[in-house]
């Protein structure tokens, strides 16, 4: 029997997750396993709060060594369409959901998210009590944990399981952005503009916005400065990517060495390491933001947007030299956006783009259109 009282289905296998602090939650496998070769699926276990875009969240590269909690407790419902993918694979490590859907339900759909899980060889877990790990998880953080099945073919016990979530080294002073990023550059786009976009895991929907205003460019995160201004951009864009902005300090390197040169826009990962070349700090959050819901002041009008966020690090509230905070978390007070006086650079830490998610500030890409334009 699971924790919700439902006896385990034919097809399924009894399955645990236990956390790095020893808290266990049953549930049942799904998804791709190796039964020959029996290894725990392990990662930081994060959860996320949207209703709806359970495919851009598992494709979105900034998820890279975690496993997806998620709070909705139905995902699958409207099946999986190959064209919503956000980047080329999934580069989370798994996902556990309290239900999921057997049969999708739309016109678009061409495969199942069970068939998907099985193409993208990832490992899930079904009818945990997600509101427990949920809660247990804001009041503890986020933190390693491990699952398996404990039954059947491939399966793992209980012990191995604990030895595998206290070893799950996490996140922290991990380069997961060299893990995710492109392998070469690639063009995309048909904007008059010229942008160059460091790719630390940057999202397909990032790019659709960027298109209509640039040929844009797509580098491998650990392109040196000079190889970027040799291209002679009109804008340079700081995308997204997973884990600690600490852990790529060359990219750190690269900004400073740009700032000034070029009109720079930062989103995510890009923000907190574009903060870090102009002289701020960045800092681990007990359990990040994840979800499309987040209410964001905008310091300079007092609206609120709402906004989508995925990140578990974020800039210290310090004053940094010549630099203005543009936008406020309203749930924990979080730095949402930076911007220059003296040169042409701007960041924000949510998604403008969505997807996904609420549009309410996609104007920042139109902004970035306008600092470009008034550069050229």
């Amino acid at each position: 029997m699971s924790e919700a009282g439902a006896t385990t289905r034919p097809d399924r296998r009894q399955a645990l997750l236990v956390l790095a602090d020893g808290t266990t939650f049953e549930g049942e496998a799904v998804g791709w396993w190796n039964a020959e070769n029996p290894v725990p699926a392990t990662g930081e276990v994060v959860f996320n709060t949207t209703l709806t875009g359970y495919q851009e969240v598992l494709t979105d590269p900034s998820y890279a060594g975690q496993v997806i909690c998620f709070t909705y407790p139905h995902i699958g419902n409207y099946g999986i369409t190959p064209s919503d993918n956000e980047s080329r694979r999934a580069f989370c490590r798994g996902l556990i959901v309290r239900e999921m859907a057997p049969r999708p339900s739309s016109w678009r759909s061409q495969q199942s998210l069970g068939e998907f899980l099985e193409q993208e060889r990832l490992p899930g877990l079904v009818g945990v009590d997600t509101r427990r790990l949920t809660r247990h998880i804001r009041d503890a953080g986020s933190m390693p944990g491990a699952f398996g099945p404990v039954s059947g073919p491939g399966a793992v016990d209980e012990t191995a399981l604990k030895g595998a979530a206290l070893a799950e080294p996490g996140t922290d002073g991990v380069d997961l952005a060299g893990e995710v990023t492109t392998a070469e550059p690639y063009l995309t786009g048909t904007g008059p503009l010229r942008v160059v976009a460091y790719d630390f895991g940057i999202k397909r929907t990032i790019l659709r916005h960027l298109g209509h205003l640039a040929t844009v460019e797509v580098v491998p995160a650990s392109t040196p400065a000079s190889d970027v201004l040799a291209r002679r951009p009109d804008g340079v864009f700081l995308s997204n990517g997973p884990g600690d902005p600490a852990a790529v300090g060359y990219a750190t390197d690269a900004i400073r060495q740009l700032l000034g040169q070029v009109p720079i826009f930062g989103i995510c990962l890009g923000h907190q390491v574009m903060a870090a070349a102009l002289g701020g700090h960045t800092f681990k959050l007990p359990f990040g933001h994840h979800g499309g819901n987040h209410p964001v002041r905008r310091v300079a009008t007092k609206a609120v947007e709402i906004t989508s966020q995925n990140h578990n690090y974020a800039v210290v509230e310090a004053p940094i030299a010549g630099v203005d905070v543009t936008h406020v978390n309203l749930n924990d007070g979080v730095i949402e956006g930076l911007a220059c006086r003296d040169v042409p650079a701007f960041s924000v830490q949510y998604h403008p783009e969505a997807g996904p998610g609420p549009h309410d500030a996609s104007y920042l890409f139109e902004e970035f259109r306008a600092l470009m334009a008034k550069g050229a």
